[in-house]
């Protein structure tokens, strides 16, 4: 059985294994202490544990005081619009993300709509380690609501952005093929690219929670996706995980453009019509990095992980930012990854461009990534990390997060996992085999360390 994850991202486990109603429990009247009372958004993605893993959140939140809203199943980006539209003291989103099907977890943001930080997590989990929290008698109960619109005000307020221009979309009338993996994208997905005139083909569009595939929208979990997508002589495909915060695209030849590519592709129209910052975490591709010296805008790289990006971006006040997994953040639309913004900046990049998907692609900076791991089992992978920062002392090095090296048309990034004795390795390089050569190269420097 795997270990329950405590981490940044807020806490995922196997149902019926490490995430029980015990731990549920835990973790949400920690929080509901947290945030002191108030209302809180819980929303969900399709999960078959959804239901029982929510009935736990609500309840332990109404013990606790809290009111709360329930928006039923939602990307985990429209639980932070609507923290922002209800004003709530918190959300929840009731997801375990791109985990299988057996997994499920929770996701912690407070009053401004983003993710908890390092520091407000740590204090959220050790006042659940501590069994700090309060329950209400009867006449404090926490009263609920319940709202099916949340979808459909996400939706308005993508078509809303300065930078749709929803009218000509709709003239361009794109062929499209959506897959939402049975996910919470099956109610948004669709919907949003018929209101901008789309032609759409949807697989695997109920959110049954029944994955049709590995969820994660990786190249090699995109096979259905590409079949359909030549099947049918769609110009574009859109894939999205089970919580609808990252996006992958295919093109119209079928090929999957690569997670990275959907950052890049809305770091370039942005900065094309505008100058400003951007943001993107340490592991992102150079491809960005780019398109934004070519614009002459600034460019900064945060650790990884979401609120690390966001709050980098509201420090810096940058325009855009994200995660090379297909993790699009727009200030101007909300500071989270952000799969319908991503659909809808991607076509209407598109449309602009003139040409098919594939050109567009081919435009950008091309560089490929390897992403390994190295077990180090019986080892301090500070000290690990410390050795190679050492011998490489001498290169553009970043101790940020984990240690990176920016060779000229290359680098490597190095980080340990928090969860497991491992080192991830991820290398970027113009080829596939220069990034693999780099990567075994880093992976040997660490076997031998570890040896």
């Amino acid at each position: 059985m795997s270990k329950l994850m405590v981490s940044i991202s807020g806490i995922r486990g196997e149902v019926g294994g490490t995430l029980t109603p015990e731990v549920i429990q835990k973790y949400i009247l920690a929080f509901a202490a947290y945030l002191k009372g108030g209302a809180v958004i819980v929303g969900r993605d399709s999960r078959v544990s959804g239901p029982f893993v929510t009935n736990i959140v609500k309840g332990c939140l109404s013990a606790a005081g809290c009111d709360v809203i329930d928006i039923g199943i939602v990307p985990t980006p429209t639980v932070q619009l609507e923290i922002e539209h209800y004003k709530a003291a918190g959300g929840i989103a009731v997801t375990a993300s791109h985990n299988p099907v057996q997994w499920n977890g929770l996701k912690f943001m407070d009053k401004t709509g983003r993710f908890l930080n390092a520091e407000k997590a740590k204090t959220v989990y050790d006042m659940a380690d501590r069994g700090e929290f309060e329950l209400k008698d009867w006449r404090e109960l926490g009263n609920e609501i319940c709202d099916d619109q949340a979808n459909e005000r996400h939706i308005e307020a993508v078509l809303n952005l300065s930078y749709i221009d929803v009218e000509a979309i709709c003239k361009r009338k794109f062929k499209v093929v959506a897959d939402t993996v049975n996910g919470a994208g099956g109610l948004i997905i669709p919907q949003l690219l018929k209101k901008l005139g789309c032609e759409v083909v949807t697989i695997n569009q109920d959110p049954t929670g029944k994955f049709a595939h590995t969820p994660e929208p990786l190249p090699e979990n995109l096979i259905q996706l590409s079949e359909k997508v030549r099947e049918v002589g769609a110009d574009i495909g859109f894939a999205v995980d089970p919580d609808v915060d990252r996006c992958a695209v295919v093109d119209n030849n079928g090929d999957p453009i690569g997670e990275e590519y959907t950052l890049a592709l809305a770091v370039k129209l942005i900065f094309s019509k505008k100058m400003g910052r951007c943001v993107v975490n340490m592991s992102t591709s150079r491809a960005s990095e780019d398109v934004a010296k070519y614009y002459n805008c600034m460019f900064v790289r945060s650790k990884v992980g979401e609120i690390n990006v966001a709050e980098k971006m509201l420090e810096i006040e940058a325009i855009i930012g994200g995660e090379g997994n297909g993790g699009v953040i727009l200030p101007e639309l909300h500071l989270g990854r952000d799969a319908p913004l991503a659909v809808a900046l991607t076509l209407q990049h598109l449309l602009e461009f003139g040409g098919t998907l594939k050109e567009l692609h081919n435009s950008l900076p091309q560089y490929s990534m390897v992403k390994q791991k190295v077990n180090i089992e019986g080892m301090n992978p500070d000290s690990v990390l410390k050795s190679i920062a050492e011998k490489y002392k001498n290169e553009q090095i970043s101790l940020l997060d984990g240690v990176k090296i920016d060779f000229q048309k290359s680098w490597v990034h190095l980080r340990k996992s928090n969860t497991e004795p491992i080192v991830r390795v991820i290398a970027e390089a113009p080829t596939e085999e220069e990034a693999l050569q780099l990567a075994e190269r880093f992976m040997n420097e660490i076997n031998n360390l570890v040896g």
